[in-house]
This record gives C-alpha cells, structure tokens and sequence, in this order.
C-alpha cells in the first residue's frame, strides 16, 4: 500500500485530482492512501499565519519553519518510516530514475512550499530531498506533488493493468517514446506507416526502436549518451549516422 501525505496550506487544491482515473481507483481498492494536511493548522496565533518577511530584506514572503516542521511531526505521529520530499525549483531534478529510486518506499510526505519559498532550515534538517519537476517556476508546490504521486503510483505492481504500458513508454531506457497509431488506417489523407501493419512483429520493434532514437536525437539529445550503453540502442544509431552519410 502507498501512503501519500500531502502538506499544503491549499487542501481543497487536490479535491478533484484524485477524483477520476486510476489513480481514483487505486484509492477506491485501498491501494493508495491520500492524506491532505493544512499546514495552517499547525500555526501558533489565531490568524493561522504561516509565513514571515524575509531576512537581509527582499520581495515577498517566506513559509515558517513552525508549522511547517510541526506539520511533518504531526504526520510522522504513526512512527512509520516516510520519505520527506520538499518541492523547490531549486531542487534536485526530478526524472523517470528518481522515480524508480522512490518506486521502493511505499511512505511519502510531500511538502508543498508557496510564497518566495520556505525557511531554508526545513529542506536541509527536516526533509529526505528536496525535488524540481523541471526548469520552470510554479506558485507552489501542489502541482509538483500531483506530478510525483502520479509517477510513483504508475510504477506500483498491478496500477497499469498492463505491465508492458509502464515498460514501453518515454524515459524508459532513456529514449523517448515511438509514435503511436490506430484506426482509421488513413486520417484525411495521412496514411499509417506500412510498416506497423506487415506484420512483422520484428521490423516492427526494430521501426519503433528506430524512431525513438530519431525522436530522442532530435528533441532530446542529451539522453542519448546513457542510451547509448545498449548495444541494440548503439546499433541503431550507428546505423542511423551511416545512412546519414551515404546520403550526403
């Protein structure tokens, strides 16, 4: 069972994210926990204040450590064993290996900062990592959570239906994924390509592993140097790069 406990001073953010698909129904089975927390409620005045100005001076606000350590204690009471993430664009990237890595917790709090940030002294004494979704800047923390629950559920035994769905998609292998097709086999002129209706299951692997490496040199290039340590992976770039120069 996953246990996901979200720390928030916006609850009602994550009401209608765990409300449709599989993740409602993972819920539904008992497959996953979500428990949200208001970090406010852990504020020691009556106007339930959770952040401050700065010091040295700057714009706007910064999150308490207060309520916010007061929070994580609160949700540690089980004594279990949880995984304290703290969202922050400055921290570590987080990417389909990061997930993996956590695909074998089954306990998470999910801190959600907001403002200019929170007091730094609650990443670097109160939290496991301290994770970015990616090279943009957000609100707050809420949407990064919904993006690490996501990602860490879809890797639980059974979520998916089908196995293969987890293994043969973008980041895995560190290719992107290949393109996909179905009815009807023309589209207003845009055909399927032959090749995906020979049935030749081996040209067709070898076509889609072909146009992930296209894909990924194209889009994504800096991935192609770890993809390059699979020898199925190097035979086709080096294929590739000797059809590229032929043509020339």
């Amino acid at each position: 069972m996953l246990t996901f406990k979200i720390l928030s001073i916006f609850p009602k953010y994550f009401v209608s994210p765990f409300m449709d698909g599989l993740l409602k129904q993972a819920i539904e089975k008992g497959s996953i926990v979500i428990d949200v927390i208001d970090i406010r409620d852990f504020s020691n005045d009556k106007h339930r204040t959770v952040d401050d100005t700065p010091y040295g001076g700057g714009a706007g606000m910064v999150m308490k450590p207060e309520p916010i350590v007061s929070a994580i204690q609160h949700a540690k009471a089980d004594e279990k064993d949880y995984a304290v993430i703290v969202f922050s664009p400055k921290g570590r990237k987080f990417d389909q290996g990061t997930a993996k890595r956590y695909s074998k917790h089954t306990r998470f709090i999910l801190v959600c900062g907001r403002y200019e940030g929170m007091d730094e002294r609650v990443p670097e004494f109160y939290a496991d990592e301290e994770l970015s979704i990616g090279d943009y800047v957000l609100s707050g923390g809420e949407a990064a959570a919904l993006v690490f629950i996501e990602s860490i559920a879809r890797l639980m035994p059974g979520y998916m239906g089908n196995k293969e769905s987890v293994v043969d998609e973008s980041y895995e292998n560190n290719l992107l994924e290949y393109p996909q097709y179905t009815k009807p086999r023309v589209f207003e002129g845009h055909e399927v390509p032959g090749v995906l209706l020979s049935g030749n299951h081996k040209e067709i692997q070898r076509w889609r592993l072909e146009q992930s490496v296209k894909i990924t040199a194209m889009r994504r290039p800096d991935l192609l140097t770890a993809a390059k340590k699979d020898k199925h992976v190097l035979s086709i770039i080096e294929a590739i790069d000797k059809g590229n120069e032929e043509g020339k």
